[in-house]
């Protein structure tokens, strides 16, 4: 099923790229060049997505994103900028923007940042997982419960958080930006390698063998995979 996504951006050249872009991956796309144009349609339609630019005429990125979520409009917003500075970075993020990408940027990774807020919006628009069985593993979510074969397991919190959200997703490959993203929530401690380093603890305690798991599985260069 196709998303609706509202593309903010003043380069002609730029919105006819990316709209085909988004367009060939399937979803609906309609534009808009200036900032106050493209308030009127993210306020009078329905989205699951805004990508917003932060340079555009009559009123900029950040103004549109503001007013936006004062008037209590929640839809996912992916920033598009072109500016380096991490202090920008946060000025959206602090604003109420999900996500953002910088110019120029990969078609490949605007796709996978388009795909991650969707997957969001989708699961958010569901009930979360309570409780879940796999193999000998029950888990209460709520409860923060675990047991393999009727043994009690001792999860950290943000081991459970991690498991949380790969069941939700559950076949679904998940990147390692994604869950930098949705489970660390961006922590500036954090790397992919601290990523991988949870998912090893999460295999020794759940997988019977670690080494071949048959639940949590790599998919290379990319991220992971929970199938039950």
């Amino acid at each position: 099923m196709s998303s609706r996504i509202l593309l903010v951006e003043d380069e002609p050249g730029l919105s006819l790229t990316v709209s085909d872009l988004l367009a060939s991956d399937g979803h609906e796309v309609e534009t808009a060049a200036d900032g106050p144009s493209g308030l009127t349609k993210a306020l009078q339609k329905e989205y699951d997505l805004i990508v917003l630019d932060v340079m555009l005429p009559g009123k900029n990125g950040f103004d549109v994103c503001r007013e936006l979520r004062q008037r209590g409009r929640d839809t996912a917003i992916l920033m598009l900028t072109a500016k380096t500075q991490v202090v920008d970075r946060v000025v959206g993020l602090k604003l109420g923007a999900d996500d953002y990408v910088t110019k120029p940027f990969d078609p490949t990774e605007l796709l996978a940042r388009v795909e991650a807020l969707l997957r969001r919006v989708k699961k958010d628009n569901r009930p979360q997982v309570s409780s879940f069985e796999f193999g000998d593993v029950k888990v209460d979510f709520e409860k923060g419960h675990v047991a393999k074969a009727g043994s009690a397991l001792n999860l950290a919190s943000k081991e459970l958080q991690l498991l949380r959200y790969l069941v939700d997703q559950r076949g679904n490959v998940v990147s390692r930006e994604e869950l930098l993203q949705n489970v660390w929530e961006y922590q500036s401690d954090v790397s992919s390698r601290t990523i991988d380093v949870h998912v090893a603890w999460l295999r020794q305690k759940l997988e019977d063998n670690p080494q071949f798991p048959k639940f949590i599985h790599t998919v290379r260069g990319v991220g992971y995979r929970f199938t039950p």
